[in-house]
């Protein structure tokens, strides 16, 4: 229990920060005012709406438990839970991508099957407020006596659906169970109650959103005490072995004084999430400066090219710095869904463009790698090597990356824009319209865009009346020759890419501040912003402390991170060298995994020839794709970092 004279300074301490103004430069524009109508990201959305989720729904009511244990709840006759104790958590993933998806692509089907659910959930509840199916199922005893087990890692994706669905729909029959749930916790933990140290950090960011949808302050000091609960040795019961290293649980210190990135990789980004929401509402200053510390450690010594995390699988996270193996790579869809998240938090506390930089890697390759082109595939881990073994799956025993990947991808709309009182931000460069507040008036913007295989993106402005307001444009890192932030990765060729901005036909007059090209005017009706980037296919090298990319380079073009594919390369991608001065061409093949650019160059390659005593060196026409797109034609080679010198080569017959 908490002393009384501490649970005084505590409040005062929570109270007092929360009567700070918002620490945010600006807020993101909710993707339930932006629709997407982005000639890359679209299908993807339509897929997940028309293909994902129906994967989604199969598994959870036909092939796994995960409903039948919500009816078994309601009916009350002693029966037996199936399947894991996190179970409940993808069933709520599921709904937030659903909630998402009917706003990108109305279906009333779908909405009818997410209303059954819900009141499959609302009538599992028990009076009290409490929500778990693996403990109500007859283990009631048990319940909030192990911190490890994700009663509070299932209730805030409860939370997190009913928010989504709630903003979609306006119904509030799933809200009020979250509402119901949260003030049961909230009965039992805070200030003078008990302790509880969340096993897997999510209720943290979900409280968060519940208090930005009902305004009530418990549910933002609630996060923020769990937020300080953490690293003083209060964890206990855990039954996993993992749990008795701390750091595993980012709970060795307290989160303001944490200074490197450490143990699982996904609870960490729901944790730095959760960290940024509370500090941007706060304006607490000692989780803003950690989490740009630790952030400073995740990517300048813990990130692969992709955008992803959590090089080792014994612990679903990290290891030690600079140890980023390719073909053994864990990097968990989750952990660069996270990436997104926490990136984007920190984007809004700084307004400094460098974390969208890092979000638009994890989005566009890590993550976006997670889901297959037909959409019911799916990668848990993703490697950046395989010698042919990996393959997509239809499900997992642990699901949670399938529906975490569909709610991503289907609330895309969340990352796009930006906006204060001062202008318009943008982020990311997704065909799409939305009309944002700026000032007293709404400014309705149209965006289209050739982005990523192209560099051209148009926005159009309609403001009703004359209005001067700032547009700050985001000018990629990779287009100013930085490859990542920090030096973990670089640039072959460091110099700058060209790029123009013009507004109604006209060079425009700008200034350069954290990554954005802002352009501040007086804008009217039908104005007209273009930007045009150079797409130059880049050179990649590591750090020298990167022992796994020693002699090796990796191909980048856009945001884009390219691999090489067996298919493509006469069954083999392990079997040529890439040379220092190679000239590379690129082509659009709208009929190849649909529709991707390719990049194309010739390379020394070994062959074994049919005596199976002798190798044959010739130079062949080797094929790249776009990293996302592999393993979409089945089992077979692939690489990201390339050899340069023949040590490295592998030779199949």
């Amino acid at each position: 229990m908490i002393k009384p004279t501490a649970l005084s300074f505590f409040l005062l301490f929570v109270f007092s920060a929360q009567a700070q103004p918002p620490t945010r430069k600006f807020e993101p524009v909710n993707f339930s005012k932006v629709t997407i109508t982005d000639s890359f990201w679209k299908p993807t959305l339509d897929k997940v709406a028309t293909t994902t989720l129906q994967a989604c729904i199969y598994q959870t009511e036909v092939k796994t438990p995960r409903i039948r244990n919500f009816e078994k709840v309601a009916r009350n006759q002693n029966e037996k839970h199936e399947g894991i104790f996190y179970d409940d958590s993808d069933v709520f993933k599921a709904l937030e991508a659903i909630a998402y998806s009917l706003k990108n692509h109305p279906d009333p089907k779908l909405e009818q099957k997410a209303d059954e659910w819900i009141d499959k959930i609302a009538a599992a509840q028990l009076a009290d407020g409490y929500i778990n199916t693996y403990y109500s199922l007859g283990r009631m005893n048990e319940r909030w006596t192990d911190m490890s087990m994700h009663e509070d890692y299932n209730g805030g994706h409860l939370i997190e659906a009913a928010v989504a669905y709630y903003q979609v729909t306006g119904k509030r029959k799933l809200l009020e169970v979250a509402i119901k749930f949260a003030d049961h916790f909230d009965a039992r933990f805070g200030p003078g109650k008990l302790h509880w140290v969340t096993g897997h950090q999510e209720l943290e960011l979900a409280l968060v959103k519940l208090y930005n949808v009902t305004q009530s302050k418990k549910y933002l000091s609630l996060a923020h005490w769990l937020l300080e609960e953490r690293g003083h040795k209060r964890a206990k019961g855990y039954t996993w072995t993992d749990w008795r290293d701390t750091a595993y649980a980012q709970d060795v210190v307290p989160v303001r004084e944490q200074k490197e990135i450490t143990g699982h990789a996904v609870r960490a980004m729901y944790l730095y999430t959760g960290a940024a929401d509370v500090a941007a509402l706060t304006g607490d200053e000692g989780y803003m400066n950690a989490m740009k510390t630790v952030w400073e450690d995740v990517v300048h010594r813990n990130m692969y090219i992709t955008g992803g995390i959590g090089s080792s699988g014994s612990n679903e996270g990290f290891s030690i710095d600079y140890d980023l193996p390719n073909e053994q790579a864990y990097c968990e869809t989750c952990a660069s869904v996270g990436m997104v998240f926490w990136n984007q938090r920190m984007n809004l506390l700084t307004g400094n463009s460098q974390f969208i930089d890092v979000l638009e890697r994890s989005l566009y390759n890590g993550a976006r790698d997670g889901l297959s082109l037909s959409g019911d595939r799916f990668f848990y881990g993703n490697p950046l090597a395989s010698d042919g073994r990996h393959y997509r799956r239809e499900w997992f025993g642990t699901a949670c990356c399938p529906a975490n990947i569909a709610r991503l991808v289907a609330s895309l709309g969340d990352y796009i824009y930006g906006y204060s009182n001062a202008g318009l931000w943008v982020n990311l460069f997704i065909g799409s319209n939305t009309s944002v507040k700026i000032g007293k008036q709404d400014v309705p913007v149209t965006m289209t865009t050739s982005y990523p295989w192209a560099g051209k993106t148009t926005l159009t402005f309609n403001p009703k009346t004359k209005s001067k307001f700032k547009v700050s444009l985001r000018i990629p890192g990779w287009l100013r020759g930085e490859a990542v932030p920090g030096d973990l990765f670089v640039f072959e060729n460091k110099s700058p890419d060209a790029f123009t901005i013009q507004v109604n036909g006209k060079p425009a007059s700008y200034q350069m501040d954290n990554g954005y090209a802002i352009i501040t005017r007086e804008w009217k009706k039908g104005d007209v912003v273009e930007l045009n980037f150079a797409m130059e296919v880049k050179r990649l090298t590591s750090r020298p402390e990167v022992k796994q990319n020693d002699g090796r380079v990796a191909l980048q073009r856009g945001p884009l991170v390219y691999c090489v594919e067996g298919v493509d390369n006469g069954g083999q991608a392990w079997n040529f060298i890439l040379p220092d001065k190679t000239t590379f061409t690129t082509r659009h093949e709208e009929d190849l995994l649909e529709g991707i650019t390719i990049i194309q160059f010739t390379a020394p390659t070994l062959q074994i020839n049919a005596d199976g005593q002798s190798i044959t060196t010739e130079t062949r026409k080797i094929t790249a794709i776009p990293y996302y797109a592999w393993c979409n034609r089945g089992q077979n080679q692939m690489q990201v970092w390339l050899p340069r010198s023949i040590k490295d080569i592998k030779v199949n017959r």
